[in-house]
């Protein structure tokens, strides 16, 4: 039985994660921001740990909450979508909404969680995921559409391959779940989020040392250019 981690799992991709995870047997811990989240996700039996990645402050206790565990697999979740282009700045509030979810967020777990992960599978090392999304690269734009959000999972990318080199003994990747049908996905993705879920645990356990810092598509494929 592994233990796993999912950062913001009250719903879409992060629940269906925590259902296959307890599905298969494993231990899941999740976390939730408010009380509809986490019945749901109690009611997978999941263990629950009350965390809002846009809040800096409460971040940052997630190190006590996780407290002597060793994680064989954590997988960062929790991100937020914001529409508009490049005719229009962001105001200051939906930036540092947008920014504060899909980066800051992730980049407050790492130091917490990483150590976790690297303590796992024997001393061997586990997996720490970043959900993000092919719009975050940098080669091949086809357009500003969402181009807060963009920036934000370019910058999510770069933070998970500098954060690698601090952490050898975890393997760390930014993860795309393609276009799925969520809330933040819309009605008209042609990928479920069951789908997507299996593919991307496919992938996450047939993970080697050579994909470390790597960004990859939701079968496992590299991207060829960020």
């Amino acid at each position: 039985m592994s233990t796993i981690l999912v950062i913001g799992a009250s719903r879409g991709i992060g629940l269906e994660f925590a259902r296959q995870y307890a599905e298969a047997g494993d231990r899941v811990i999740a976390t939730a921001r408010d009380d509809a989240g986490r019945a749901r996700l109690r009611g997978l039996g999941a263990q629950v740990l009350t965390v809002d990645v846009a809040k800096p402050a409460s971040v940052s206790g997630l190190a006590w909450q996780l407290d002597g565990e060793k994680i064989d697999t954590a997988i960062y979740v929790a991100g937020v979508y914001a529409h508009g282009g490049a005719t229009s700045p962001p105001t200051r509030e939906e930036f540092d909404r947008v920014m504060h979810t899909n980066v800051l967020g992730a980049m407050q777990a790492i130091p917490q969680v990483a150590p976790l992960v690297e303590a796992a599978n024997r001393g061997q090392g586990g997996r720490f995921a970043f959900i993000t999304s092919g719009m975050g690269r940098i080669g091949d734009v086809e357009s500003s559409f969402g181009w807060t959000y963009r920036v934000s999972k370019a910058a999510l990318n770069m933070a998970v391959a500098a954060a690698q080199h601090d952490y050898p003994a975890a393997i760390m990747v930014a993860l795309c779940p393609g276009w799925v049908r969520t809330d933040l996905g819309g009605p008209n993705a042609p990928l479920g989020v069951e789908d997507s879920v299996t593919a991307m645990r496919a992938t996450l356990a047939a993970l080697t040392p050579t994909d470390k810092g790597r960004f990859l598509q939701h079968d496992g494929t590299p991207y060829p250019s960020w």
